[in-house]
Order: structure tokens, then sequence, then C-alpha cells
């Protein structure tokens, strides 16, 4: 109700305003449910195995082969949510490339597509229903895993099977699909991967999108002690939605049509401006535009210095049209929108002829795009300023700063390159050991 006031609120200054007349009116994006038919099939939110069989297959946890049984990962995981019904799946690819689900008892389920080219619905049970809310439960990982999620939904997701020619590959529920048949389900997920050695990395990223909340820690056996993420706030898809829609009546661009609503219209997720171009490419399409040309024109007669943090200090000037570096092989030309929000393609997109300095300028030259700092009072070294001084002038990317602001202790990238920071900082959302007790993964809300 609150989110419902400050919305109306929000549209009551516009109509009130008359400089804001002409600004673009909150809203979000309707998930519009479909079935199979309405499947978008990318790299993105397929999970491709190298391994087919024509049928379905369960293997107990008794039934493992020596082999087979080369892990033994406890997975806690505590209920904190205050919704419906929680589920839970893990899911990811074996020792031989085999697409996998672990089941509550420990069991495997190898699902198949039936050599079909057309995806078919899982209907093994491969769910695991959580407890209410303030218990838990613990799943013993059986197995070493790679390319791993454990996805966490309010309500059932659906997953499916398609024939792929390496095998067999598994689509997952897709954010940028919204008629995706899981598109109206509040669900997020954690990545995984348990290696042969008995290591452990698990990550919680909101590159893509910000869905159910999840927190985490991992206990290990080394006396290194335990790791911790605890990542966002249990209310941060509503309240970033709030921020978004205060946005898009300062500025006019459409950054609440970011966040994803269900068919009652509340929030459910919130995407990425990478992620939201994929529904709507023109959204921001001049958004960077004068900011670009006043960093080109600011360093067509200044310096700028960008510290590889590991090939020393680099000195850049734009030359004409391009942005040359010493003793890089290539130079830059001005990037789009879509070049910042993903930091892969244009000016920041790798070639395997690139050198290290190339490879190095890459990321800090596109972290200083995304946090707005090439222009403010030392920016002409990337990176030197600190986290308070990203996002703070217009134009910025407002969902990595609504992001940042709701995590609890700083945890958690909000584009690509989130891991460039000056010397001493840090904002990963990734645990690893090499000496793994206990992973704990909490639903909701952060532990305490």
């Amino acid at each position: 109700m609150r989110s419902l006031t400050i919305l109306a609120a929000l549209l009551g200054a516009v109509s009130a305003a008359p400089s804001l007349i002409s600004r673009a009116a909150p809203t979000f994006s309707i998930a519009k449910p479909g079935g199979v038919k309405d499947i978008v099939i990318t790299a993105e939110n397929t999970l491709n195995g190298t391994f087919h069989s024509k049928d379905t297959t369960t293997v107990s946890k008794g039934s493992l082969n020596a082999r087979a049984l080369s892990g033994h990962l406890p997975i806690q995981i505590v209920n904190n949510f205050s919704g419906n019904q929680v589920y839970a799946y893990i899911t990811g690819l074996d020792s031989d490339n085999r697409v996998v689900f672990v089941a509550a008892d420990g069991s495997l389920v190898y699902p198949s597509s039936g050599g079909s080219g057309v995806p078919v619905p899982i209907s093994a049970p491969v769910s695991i229903a959580l407890p209410s809310k303030g218990n838990s439960i613990t799943v013993t990982l059986p197995i070493v895993i790679t390319s791993a999620r454990v996805y966490f939904s309010e309500g059932n997701l659906q997953f499916f099977m398609v024939k792929i020619p390496t095998g067999d590959g598994l689509v997952q529920p897709s954010v940028t699909n919204l008629a995706d048949p899981s598109a109206g389900i509040n669900w997020g997920f954690v990545e995984l991967t348990y290696t042969s050695d008995k290591a452990v990395y698990a990550n919680i990223s909101f590159v893509d999108f910000v869905g159910m909340i999840l927190s985490m820690s991992l206990s290990t056996t080394d006396g290194s002690g335990t790791q911790t993420t605890k990542a966002l706030t249990a209310n941060a898809v509503s309240q970033v939605c709030q921020g978004l829609s205060q946005q898009s009546s300062v500025d006019g661009y459409p950054w609440s049509s970011m966040c994803i609503a269900n068919s009652a219209g509340t929030p459910i997720r919130v995407l990425s401006p990478n992620d939201y171009a994929v529904i709507n490419s023109a959204a921001f399409q001049n958004y960077w535009s004068p900011y670009v040309d006043q960093v080109w024109s600011k360093y067509t007669s200044t310096p700028l210095t960008v510290n590889t943090q590991g090939y020393g200090n680099v000195n850049c000037q734009v030359s004409g049209t391009t942005l040359n570096c010493n003793g890089d092989n290539r130079s830059y030309s001005k990037p789009t929108a879509a070049d910042i929000w993903g930091c892969n393609s244009g000016p920041f997109g790798k070639l395997s002829t690139d050198n290290n300095i190339h490879l190095a300028v890459i990321p800090r030259l596109c972290a200083a795009f995304v946090r707005s700092t090439l222009l403010i009072a030392g920016g002409n070294v990337q990176p030197s300023v600190g986290q308070s001084q990203y996002y703070t002038v217009s134009p910025t990317n407002h969902y990595s700063r609504l992001v940042h602001q709701l995590e609890v202790d700083g945890k958690g990238y909000t584009f690509p390159y989130d891991d460039v920071n000056p010397d001493g900082e840090n904002a990963s959302g990734l645990l690893s050991s090499g000496a793994p007790n206990v992973l704990t993964l909490y639903v909701g809300a952060p532990p305490s």
C-alpha cells in the first residue's frame, strides 16, 4: 500500500509541475506468462549438456557408484520469506557434463528432452519444498557440479529440456521474456560451482536483475572462519522500483519500466538497463550521448590516467574521434548507451589480439562511464575516487545507484566490471573456499 501511495504522489507531482508535464509517467512492465510456444531460447537461459538419453532417469543416492559419489557438500536453506510457499531447485552439470537436478533426499534427476527440438516440460519431481518461515532444511550435494544454480521461487518454476546438437539442453526461466511460462513468478538464484577438488564458489550478483532476496554464508574446516554475503534488504525490490519511478519523473526516461510486475501490479523483480534493452532497445538510446561528448571534449586537452593495477599507470588522450592510450594496441571510439550498459561491445569489446594494456583499460574505462566519474574532481585518474562518489552526477546508472544503496554489506555486483575499484575496496558477492564445511543460503531476508 505504501508503494502505491508513493507512486500516486509521484504522478501527482508530475501533473502539478508544469516543467515536468512532458516527462514520462512511471509505469511498470507487466509479466504475461505464456506457454511452451512463448519460450525464447537464448544462450542466456539455456544450459547446454553433452549427453542425451531418451528417457528421464532418477538415481538414488544409495545407488550412486564410488566415482559418481564424489562430493559431500551440505547446503542449509533458511526460510526468512514472509510470502507464500517457497521452492528450491538445485541444477547444473555433473562431471560428465550432463544436466542434473539434485532432489531433497540427495537423489539425482537426469531429465530428458526425449529427442524433441521443441522444449519439453520437466515433469519429474525436482522441486524442494522449503519449511515455513523461521525454519530450515539441509540438502547434501553428493556430486561435484559446475555451471550450477540454486533457484528459489514463490510458487513453482517451470523448467524445460530441448534436444541440441551436443546433447540435451536445460531451458531455464528468462527474465527478459515477459511471456516466459515463469514470468509471473517471484524468483532468483545463487550461482554455484563445486569442483572435483572439493572447492566451493558461490556467488550472488545483480548484474542482470534483482529478484527474490537471497543471502549466504560459507563455513570452512581450515580455520579461516565463516564468509558472509548479506546482499540486499528484504524489501529491496519495492524500494528500487520506488526510486526508479521517482527518477522517471525527474528525467523522463523509462527507468520504472525496468520493474517487472505480476498481473496484480506488484513488482517481483527489477532488470538492469542492459537486460531491459532486450525488451526495449530504444529506451535509453541517446541517454549517454551528451556525457560522452563532454568526456571526449575534456580529454582532448587533458590527459586521462588509467591505473591498470598491474601494468602501471597509462596515459590516454583523445585525438580526432578516438581515445588513444600509451602502449595500447587499439584505440577507443565513442561508446553508445548499449556499449556502456553491457561493457562488452563497441570500444569495450575484446579481440584475441588485444594486449595486456588494452585488456586492463577496457574494464576501468567502462566502469568510469557507468559510475559517471570521468568529469568529477579526481576523475582524470581511473580508478581513484571512492564508492561515495559513484553515481553522484547525471547521467548515471540509477539501477546500480539504488541497488548499492540497499545492499546491507555492500556486496553484489550491479554491472560486469563492478570489481573495478581503488585498491582495498571490494564489492564482490562471491564466497569461496577449498575447505568448505556448510554452505548456508537465506531466502527472503539476510541473516540478522
